[in-house]
């Protein structure tokens, strides 16, 4: 395509693609006027939707092998995998983060881990204290807000130790309150 900066008459030519990624219903803010109409066309040339990694705890293993692999050439060692606990507090945590945040916790491990096997004590705090956690992917697919209705009747309605639960913030847990409408 071609375009000319603004004051200049000779035309550019580029070969570009825009590559975007968003968590939010950018449909649905395009109907309420959050986001313009014209830009979600550009941007929607092909659309790859992924569920969030909690929603497909199958891949978890999976990812943790790949990741192994990579960090294992990035930093020179010979990690052979992760315990029997690391792979229980995976396969249960919520992953706000999503991948992202399962790749920067084993990258994490790898700096702590001097043995072949990663362990709970070579995990970030934030993952390690949490045992054990909750998961809002339901097995019986009643999804996240049978999850968060329990996390709350088992903290007695403290919001904040539902939120450490679950393994996510206590921000995101007031949004999906609210998201649920489960406000009093």
């Amino acid at each position: 395509m071609e375009f000319e900066r603004v004051g200049d008459s000779s035309p550019i030519r580029v070969d570009a693609r825009v590559v975007a990624a968003t968590n939010k219903d950018l449909k649905g803010k395009v109907s309420s006027g959050e986001f313009r109409e014209d830009l979600y066309y550009r941007l929607k040339v092909v659309e790859i939707r992924l569920t969030p990694l909690r929603e497909r705890r199958d891949d978890i293993p999976l990812m943790v092998n790949h990741f192994l692999a990579k960090f294992n050439k990035k930093l020179g060692k010979k990690i052979k995998g992760i315990s029997s606990d690391v792979e229980n507090i995976f396969m249960s945590y919520f992953w706000p983060g999503n991948v992202r945040e399962l790749e920067n916790t084993l990258e994490h491990a790898f700096i702590l881990c001097d043995l072949r096997i990663i362990t709970v004590d070579d995990l970030p705090f934030e993952i390690s204290s949490l045992q054990p956690v909750m998961s809002l992917s339901a097995p019986d697919g009643a999804g996240e807000k049978s999850f968060i209705l329990r996390a709350l009747e088992q903290t007695a309605g403290n919001k904040t130790e539902a939120a450490k639960l679950l393994g996510i913030s206590r921000r995101t847990f007031y949004r999906k309150i609210q998201h649920y409408r489960l406000t009093e």
